[in-house]
C-alpha cells in the first residue's frame, strides 16, 4: 500500500481515538497493542493496556467530560508516526470548565506510533492542570 494511504489511515485512527475517548467508549482499548507505551505528564511513561486503564481511571477521577474538535486539528503523518496538535476542553468533577479564559487555551500535542493499524505508542504533551489551579506557577500575573 502506498505510504500516503497508510498515513491517512493512521490519521483516521487517531481521530477515532479522540472520538472514542470523549465518548467514554471502552472499546478504545482494542485500538492499542498489548504492550502500548503511554506518556502523560505527572503519570510518566508506562507500558501495557493495564497502564492505559490506570491512566483512564485517573482522568475519570478528575474529569466529568472531555471534548476534542478533531476536525480542526493539525495532523502530520510520516510513515508509522502521526503528530496531532489541537485544543481540548472539558468540565472537572467539581463543575469547573476549562480552558480558563486568560490562563490556558487547552492546547496539547499527541505523538502516535503505529504497528499496523494498532497504536503502539502515544505520548501526550499537555499541561495536566486543566483548570489552571496551580497559581504559584503563573509567572505572568
Amino acid at each position: 500500500m502506498k505510504n500516503s494511504v497508510i498515513e491517512q489511515r493512521h490519521i483516521d485512527i487517531a481521530k477515532q481515538y479522540f472520538r472514542k475517548g470523549d465518548a467514554g467508549d471502552q472499546t478504545i482499548l482494542s485500538m492499542f497493542t498489548d504492550n502500548v507505551q503511554l506518556y502523560f505528564p505527572k503519570f510518566g511513561t508506562r507500558s501495557g493496556k493495564g497502564e492505559v486503564i490506570a491512566f483512564i481511571q485517573g482522568l475519570l477521577g478528575k474529569l466529568e467530560s472531555l471534548q476534542h474538535d478533531v476536525d480542526t486539528y493539525n495532523y502530520i503523518a510520516s510513515g508509522n508516526v502521526v503528530v496531532v496538535e489541537g485544543t481540548e476542553s472539558g468540565v472537572m468533577k467539581d463543575g469547573t470548565t476549562w480552558p480558563v479564559a486568560g490562563r490556558s487555551e487547552g492546547r496539547f500535542c499527541n505523538v502516535f506510533e503505529f504497528d499496523g493499524d494498532l497504536i503502539a505508542r502515544v505520548h501526550i504533551y499537555v499541561d495536566p492542570d486543566f483548570a489552571s489551579e496551580d497559581h504559584s506557577r503563573f509567572y505572568w500575573q
